[in-house]
């Protein structure tokens, strides 16, 4: 049964500039994820357009085979970087793991 993994991020910075510069950084490294970690089937990652003081700033939606490739996402090398500057520049997340 494939998993669908959509987590979303509220940076922690106001500055506009500032915000435009930390997602299109997580943007970058969250898309350069499927070149280093096979579990991932597919990846898209979104940054909010709209209402930027109520709305979270990005958005990834990915695919894996299952829960246990999810896990090998999570533990692997390549995301753990990535999950480590998005954990510095955020202040909240959101995530649901479904079925899909």
């Amino acid at each position: 049964m494939t998993i669908r993994h959509v987590v979303s991020w509220k940076l922690a910075t106001t500055d506009e500039t500032e915000r435009a510069e930390q997602a299109a950084r997580i943007k970058a490294g969250l898309e350069s994820l499927p070149a280093e970690i096979p579990e991932i089937l597919s990846l898209e990652v979104g940054v909010n357009a709209l209402l930027p003081g109520d709305n979270f700033d990005v958005v990834l939606i990915s695919d894996f085979a299952d829960a246990d490739a999810l896990d090998r996402y999570v533990q692997a090398p390549a995301h753990q970087t990535v999950a480590a500057y998005i954990r510095s520049v955020t202040a909240a997340r959101s995530a649901v793991d479904f079925p899909a």
